[in-house]
């Protein structure tokens, strides 16, 4: 496995282990449920489609191609809209950061490769 893929992996362990990160992702993926049971009950919209929508909007892609048409499903878009997005970045933020944060620690001695040297800079 390369050296940057091989980190990436090893920043997820760590992030996942993160009570930062799991919290938020936790109540970013409730909200999504949430908004999703939403979609598939007043919108009627079958699961799939709710899931979908509940996922491009809180991630602002929004691409047009289905959208409320209930009153009560706009509003509740709106507000989805305002704390979603919030906890979305939160989210992402955490995880990146977490991710981040083990670049430049040395992998564990047992997954060293042969002749790697302890200070990645040297």
């Amino acid at each position: 496995m390369s050296a940057p893929v091989g980190d990436l992996f090893r920043g997820l362990r760590h992030a996942s282990r993160d009570p930062k990160v799991r919290g938020l992702m936790a109540f970013a993926l409730t909200l999504i449920g949430f908004a999703t049971l939403f979609y598939w009950f007043f919108e009627e919209w079958d699961l799939l489609d709710a899931f979908y929508f509940s996922v491009v909007t809180i991630a602002t892609v929004g691409y047009g191609d289905i959208h409320p048409v209930t009153p009560i499903g706009k509003t509740f878009t709106v507000f989805y809209i305002l704390v979603g997005l919030g906890i979305f970045v939160a989210a992402a933020t955490a995880l990146a950061q977490s991710v981040l944060s083990q670049r430049d620690v040395p992998p564990p001695p047992s997954r060293r490769r042969r002749g790697q040297k302890d200070d990645p800079k040297a």
